[in-house]
């Protein structure tokens, strides 16, 4: 009988002990497949600057959330890094750039790099302090812009639009420098010798001059493109600001995701509410 009882208790605690290794191997398995737990988010990383950039990459953040893709934002106070970090790896992707610059920076470090869509458009605008319209610039104005060429035929076509210039018949004014010049009656004297990020300050210094400053430094710096310049663009430029990735990540669902969200109603809705006509939604991809 004892002997039966302790056959018995062997045979029991085997069977305990092969359960609870199946139980075990059963839970490493689910833990490899995914199953029986929550599927993770996947994580972005995108570098932006941040008027208006990272605003509204903060207001995509939950909506983003829901679907699975954690945001985080890298801010920017220059236009050189953004792209650097993107190439190497750093980065997910950068919202900053508009196509011309986009272009010149694949030509000058040979990025491989591709436009995922356009978001929203910053107004390009000439300011200054003593000079409160087109009628008061007289001859011989200095006119200070940024050192970056891809803005040179963005500004040029403001100057153009306002009457004060004339370009070359046949250029493409979007990639106008200037020698395309061809007439300019008032003379007036373009120094491309200042950091865009530097243009707030230049307009404080140089009073009596006009300074060309890209929207997102001008909100930033307090100032509005539609109320305080002398001239601006129009909601039809072809310069919308755009998401742009790695070509070997253009087909990453995360990202493409990323750009329906922002080109989505509610975050389109949020950047004309916000900003009042100094930011606009994109007319088209920025293709």
């Amino acid at each position: 009988m004892k002997k039966f009882l302790l056959l018995l208790a062997t045979a029991f605690l085997f069977a305990l002990l092969t359960a609870c290794g199946g139980s075990d191997e059963g839970a490493e398995d689910n833990a490899n497949s995914g199953e029986g737990s929550d599927e993770e988010n996947t994580e972005i990383v995108v570098g932006a600057s941040s008027v208006p950039h990272a605003e509204i990459l903060e207001k995509a953040k939950p909506i983003l959330e829901e679907k699975g893709i954690t945001l985080k934002v890298e801010e920017y106070q220059d236009y050189i890094l953004p792209n650097k970090d993107l190439d190497s790896g750093t980065l997910d992707a950068n919202y900053f750039q508009h196509p011309p610059y986009l272009k010149a920076q694949e030509e000058e470090f040979g990025y491989d790099f591709v436009n995922l869509g356009g978001v929203h458009v910053e107004p390009m605008a000439i300011y200054s302090k003593n000079i409160k319209s087109v009628d008061d610039i007289k001859e011989g104005t200095d006119v200070i812009i940024s050192r970056s060429e891809p803005d040179h035929g963005r500004i040029l076509s403001l100057f153009e639009a306002a009457g004060l210039i004339t370009l070359k018949e046949g250029v493409d004014k979007a990639s106008a420098t200037l020698e395309d010049i061809a007439e300019n009656p008032k003379n007036l004297n373009f120094s491309p010798d200042a950091n865009a990020e530097l243009l707030p300050q230049m307009y404080e210094k140089e009073q009596d001059a006009l300074v060309a400053i890209n929207g997102n430094y001008a909100i930033e710096a307090g100032l509005s493109p539609v109320d305080d310049s002398i001239f601006h663009e129009g909601e039809d430029t072809p310069f919308p600001n755009v998401v742009v990735t790695r070509s070997e990540d253009k087909d990453s669902e995360a990202l493409k995701t990323l750009v329906e969200v922002l080109q989505s109603d509610e975050i389109q809705t949020f950047i004309e509410e916000e900003y009042k006509g100094e930011i606009v939604p994109a007319p088209t991809s920025g293709e």
